[in-house]
């Protein structure tokens, strides 16, 4: 099955708030015929767009392939969370990895969040980025280790998180759900469409040529790559694969570690005055759940609420239920508010869910298994790919000598015993284990 076209219409945008509310949604016409360039990249979602306006900053020829539209994957349907570090915290990563490169993915993951800052001024993005994230323990259990972490980062990282006590959460985020938390007013939230249709439009200025409704069904490797979709080919010295969840058969030894999940967003009518109700803080938030809960709200006074995975191809039938449960699980009090928005996307983990970074012989790189943090990690990973490909690959091969084992059972059988784990967690939240 063919996720590119299993839950979507080919060429267009999902019925999501954010597609509702990005003005002048861009169309770039498919590749026709022979194409010749520096560097093809396939794939316009964060990655993909970061790599090839950054590329094409530094003087290179760019084309870049995209099967349905910019912006079309999980960079233009994700819960919009610019979160710090990477997705794994930096107790568990210092365990993994060590102390000192710990440190160093730390430092990567705060030049992540610089990178989306400084490239939403500097292109004039309007993508609504604001400053917060709070991170929400179910359990005292749950506080306890936010608290703690908090003390760790401010003692051996230098950064602050605002800790914050039942009552101070509960005047934050009005939930029965929490009985504390911590608050990052160094992450952030935006509008996570407009952001990439953003870089798009930067980088159709920088010079990249962009081709919409141009899926890649052949690459030919060689000292020249020979990059095929349904109405012609590119031929180029570089090519940077930038799929994430979409990869499918295009590279084996990326498929077998990085796997597609699905994730469900829904966009209440607008609170009005019980916005407050909600948050009383214009700040993100995300729980200490294994099936995570997500959200915030909207520039224009909506609950935007993620939630409730799934790991089969298809989309839920009914979004809106799907996401609903967990929704009432936090607000009961919203009962009866109206869903005007629900969507589904597909994004990729990876077992340590930490990014897969790879080299294939001298002039193929790729990135993706982002692990649901992927608006500072996309970003960032593009523009690491793009500096690979011109010889400067230090923020590259540390991402890239990270492990990245694969997933068990292949490709038939990963899924079936991933979704069995994945009952068994959601379980345990429930029992509150």
């Amino acid at each position: 099955m063919n996720l590119l076209y299993a839950n979507d219409r080919k060429g267009e945008y999902p019925g999501s708030w954010y597609a509702a509310t990005t003005e002048a949604l861009p169309r770039f016409a498919p590749l026709q015929g022979a194409a010749r360039a520096d560097v093809c990249v396939v794939g316009a979602g964060y990655t993909g767009l970061s790599a090839a306006l950054h590329l094409a900053e530094a003087g290179m020829d760019v084309v870049l392939l995209e099967a349905h539209r910019v912006g079309f994957g999980a960079s233009g349907r994700n819960g919009g969370q610019l979160g710090s570090g990477q997705r794994v915290d930096q107790v568990k990563l210092e365990k993994m990895v060590g102390k000192e490169r710990a440190r160093q993915f730390w430092e990567l993951g705060e030049d992540a969040k610089a990178l989306v800052r400084d490239l939403a001024a500097r292109h004039g993005i309007e993508c609504h980025l604001k400053d917060g994230v709070a991170w929400a323990g179910s359990s005292g259990g749950a506080v306890r280790e936010l608290h703690d972490y908090a003390a760790h980062m401010a003692q051996h990282y230098d950064y602050e998180l605002e800790v914050l006590g039942a009552d101070a959460f509960q005047a934050l985020c009005p939930s029965p759900a929490y009985q504390g938390g911590v608050l990052d007013m160094g992450a952030a939230h935006l509008h996570p469409l407009a952001l990439a249709i953003g870089l798009a439009r930067a980088a159709e200025k920088a010079g990249v040529r962009i081709c919409e409704r141009s899926e890649v069904h052949h690459i030919q490797q060689g000292a020249k790559l020979r990059v095929a979709t349904g109405g012609g080919h590119v031929e180029a010295d570089h090519l940077i694969l930038a799929c994430n969840g979409y990869l499918g058969g295009l590279e084996g030894r990326v498929a077998a570690r990085v796997m597609p999940i699905n994730n469900f967003v829904v966009a209440t009518e607008p609170l009005g005055a019980h916005a407050s109700d909600v948050l009383t803080r214009d700040v993100a938030v995300a729980d200490d759940r294994f099936v995570v809960n997500y959200f915030r709200l909207s520039h224009d006074g909506r609950l935007l609420f993620g939630g409730g995975e799934s790991y089969g191809y298809r989309f839920p039938s009914d979004i809106r239920a799907v996401v609903r449960k967990p929704m009432l699980e936090i607000y009961p009090h919203l009962a009866d508010v109206k869903l005007d928005y629900a969507w589904g996307g597909t994004l990729a983990i990876t077992m340590k869910r930490l990014p897969h970074l790879a080299r294939f012989g001298p002039n193929i790189v790729s990135a993706s298994g982002y692990s649901g943090h992927g608006v500072g990690n996309a970003v960032q990973a593009g523009r690491l790919m793009a500096e690979a490909v011109r010889g400067q690959s230090a923020g590259f091969d540390a991402f890239a000598a990270l492990p990245c084992p694969r997933f068990p059972g292949g490709a038939g059988l990963r899924s079936p015993l991933l979704a069995l784990a994945m009952s068994w967690y959601a379980l345990r939240d429930k029992l509150g284990l």
